[in-house]
């Protein structure tokens, strides 16, 4: 290519480069009404220092959260105590939930889908059960289980003594009949002594098999970090950088909408964009419990106690990483198809909306989040 030629080719470039830079300038500068608005720039050092002190003094004395009008929700607080359990019953709860005898060929456990190493999940995209089938589903972490007030990704176990059975039947998980399951215990195990050292006599039941798992998996818990000291008092136990992601995890990034409160969750049950509704691979999730339309494509909040543990993420299992969380978040969550009239069939919950967080912002929020 002559000089010349290289040189036109420069400063084409240069100029739509500039172009560019100035269309995006005056979009950024277009306020909700439509009319120009100054730009917003980011706060200066004195600001954000500010802030930083703020958060290292009384609870009392932090910045507003931002939540929208209309959602019930709690400020961050320290962890409950797990509730009291006889040490017997959860003992007796622990073996079983480690034994591979309650699935039909005994090579599965509870704990192969829920992995203490793993946050009590297992690493999956897809849970993998019985003849190594995948489940339509992630494997829901069961960290601070206790305080669910209704469990599975959909909602349809109304305790933890009911749905500690549902995986052991799922033809897809353990594959074992709870019948058999009964028999098999009470004739080839020692569980009638385990279980009259524990329950009074050696009746190996249904009910009482769910009250020693569901009494295990109420003690199971997001191992003590760094935020639990700085909730509980100790304010140096946060970087600046982690501060400065949990003040946007409290402004800004939104996250107080769904994800507040000591467990970093309402319990409640949203359509974010994820289920695929509409199209091939949908999931109508909590409708499929309740029937309702207006719960199609909804699932429950997590917590996010252990959430740098539990990857990947989504109750589909999509995004491995939690920066892909934040990254998908960030854009607004994929949008559902739209009908000729541009509609779309079944919009997101009115909560999803693009945040446009910048790079830094993303990397503390990132930060304070792993900090959980």
């Amino acid at each position: 290519m002559s000089s010349e030629r290289l040189g036109r080719t420069l400063r084409a470039a240069l100029a739509t480069g500039l172009l560019w830079a100035a269309n995006a300038g005056m979009a950024e500068d277009i306020g909700p009404s439509g009319r120009a608005s100054p730009k917003s720039s980011p706060p200066s050092a004195a600001a954000s220092d500010d802030v930083t002190q703020a958060y290292r003094g009384p609870r009392s004395g932090w910045p507003a959260a931002q939540v929208d009008a209309g959602v019930r929700w709690e400020e961050l607080s320290p962890r409950p105590a797990l509730p009291a359990v006889p040490a017997t019953l959860v003992t007796l709860g622990e073996q079983l939930f480690f034994d591979p005898r309650l699935s039909r060929d005994r090579t599965l456990s509870c704990a192969s889908c829920h992995a203490p190493h793993l946050g009590f999940s297992d690493g999956r995209r897809l849970a993998l059960g019985q003849d190594a089938q995948a489940g339509p589903r992630n494997t829901p972490h069961l960290m601070g289980v206790a305080f669910v007030p209704q469990l599975m990704w959909d909602g349809r176990a109304a305790d933890l003594e009911s749905q500690a059975l549902m995986p052991i039947a799922n033809p897809v998980e353990m594959a074992m009949d709870l019948q058999a399951l009964q028999q098999r215990l009470a004739r080839e195990t020692d569980y009638p002594r385990r279980f009259k050292d524990v329950f009074g006599d050696d009746a190996v039941t249904l009910s009482r098999l769910g009250k020693a798992l569901a009494a295990f998996e109420r003690r199971i818990e997001a191992p003590r970090t760094r935020f639990d000291d700085f909730i509980e008092g100790q304010t140096a136990a946060l970087s600046d950088q982690e501060i400065r992601g949990l003040h946007l995890f409290r402004t800004k990034a939104r996250c107080m909408n769904c994800h507040s409160g000591p467990q970093f969750t309402q319990h409640e049950f949203h359509q974010i964009g994820m289920s695929a509704l509409g199209r091939r691979l949908q999931d109508l999730g909590r409708q499929g419990t309740t029937g309702r339309p207006e719960d199609a494509g909804a699932f429950r909040t997590p917590s996010l106690r252990g959430i740098a543990r539990t990857a990947p993420y989504f109750h589909n299992g999509i995004t491995p990483t939690l920066r892909g969380v934040l990254e998908s978040y960030n854009a607004g969550m994929p949008q559902p198809p739209k009908n000729a009239q541009g509609l779309m069939a079944i919009p997101p919950s009115p909560l999803i909306r693009p945040i446009q967080l910048n790079a830094r912002e993303l990397q503390d929020l990132e930060a304070f989040l792993r900090t959980l």
